[in-house]
């Protein structure tokens, strides 16, 4: 049995020298059309490593030959296999600047959004890879209208676009967790204000309601009353929008508590 291991192993051995071998004096050719065949075929073969290596040589060059765009498409698809997705995207993107009627330009143009959307982080980080890739796939919309990659294009804006959304209301929410009332009005507002139509509506506005009562509550004498009417018009513009919103019980607590601290009665608040 541990013959038989040996034996294979030195089999394994063996193989592995010949291919690292026959790979080195096809880097070491000059024939670039022996090259580019033997290019591909790894490429087909899933050896995307020296695939790259052989196509990123050979771009420069069949430069300026009807194969060039062909070859800048295998090369960033062979890095696109190795899950390098900014580098696939930048040969994608060099690939539509110089060849924009290639038969290759609407794939080229998808690929480099699709590559963002990849590259994109979760939404704890910053998010300028997640809008590159909206603003990519908007692009790729308006050229090519009729693509059948139209749908999963727009399905891919939902999704980045939902990211955006939830990582707008964790900025919102930073400030109140962190007691810092005042940001946090200032950064739940903004949130608002960039994506009004958020299915954290409803919290968001409970809690730059809650910060605004805080907010006064704690005020020096000289800012509180002001506050205190600031955070009475949340109120109003809150329950007009969420009547039966699950935070109401609290919301009409932190209006019962700023009526009692402004001394406010009924006939007051309707003036």
């Amino acid at each position: 049995m541990i013959q038989k291991m040996r034996t294979y192993f030195a089999i394994g051995v063996l193989l592995i020298a010949s291919s690292c071998g026959e790979y080195q004096k096809i880097v070491k050719s000059t024939d670039y059309e022996y090259k580019l065949k033997k290019a591909r075929e790894y490429y087909d073969k899933k050896d995307y490593n020296r695939a790259s290596q052989l196509y990123a040589e050979l771009v420069n060059i069949f430069r300026g030959t009807n194969r060039s765009d062909q070859v800048y498409y295998y090369l960033a698809k062979s890095n696109f296999g190795q899950h390098d997705y900014m580098m696939a995207g930048h040969y994608f993107r060099q690939l539509v600047k110089e060849f924009p009627r290639s038969t290759f330009a609407e794939e080229s143009q998808y690929q480099i959004a699709y590559c963002y959307y990849l590259d994109s982080p979760t939404p704890r980080l910053d998010q300028k890879t997640t809008q590159d890739a909206i603003d990519a796939f908007q692009l790729f919309i308006n050229i090519f209208p009729s693509s059948n990659r139209v749908a999963d294009a727009n399905k891919y804006i939902d999704e980045l676009r939902e990211k955006l959304v939830y990582k707008s209301y964790m900025n919102g929410r930073l400030y109140y967790d962190l007691a810092d009332y005042r940001a946090s009005v200032i950064s739940l507002t903004n949130s608002l204000k960039e994506f009004p139509d958020s299915k954290y509506r409803e919290e968001l506005m409970f809690y730059l309601l809650k910060s605004k009562y805080l907010l006064g509550e704690n005020s020096i004498d000289e800012k509180k009353r002001e506050r205190m009417n600031s955070e009475l018009d949340e109120y109003y513009t809150f329950v007009d929008e969420f009547p039966n919103s699950k935070f109401r019980k609290e919301a009409d607590k932190f209006f019962a508590n700023t009526k009692k601290l402004m001394n406010l009665k009924e006939e007051d608040l309707k003036k």
